[in-house]
């Protein structure tokens, strides 16, 4: 899957959702991917369970389009405390 391919899958599927994916090493290594992903849906849930969220979003495409993802989750205040710094 292209990078903007999974980013509008996450984003279809996990509520209120902001997706910026890349190749993780390079585009000709296209099956490992990185992700961050910024929602408000994140708010008070474990770092677990909120790369389960979006694993679940991904639903069987992490099982046959991706091979590995980097994943980084955010809620909206924790992603602009990160941009100031």
């Amino acid at each position: 899957m292209k990078p903007a391919d999974v980013e509008d899958v996450i984003e279809s599927n996990l509520e209120d959702a902001d997706a910026t994916v890349t190749y993780a090493r390079d585009e000709h290594d296209d099956d490992h991917l990185a992700a961050t992903v910024v929602s408000p849906t994140f708010e008070g849930v474990p770092l677990v369970q909120q790369h389960q969220q979006v694993y679940d979003a991904l639903d069987d495409h992490m099982t046959t389009d991706i091979h590995a993802l980097e994943l980084s989750t955010y809620t909206p205040e924790e992603y602009e405390e990160t941009a100031a710094e």
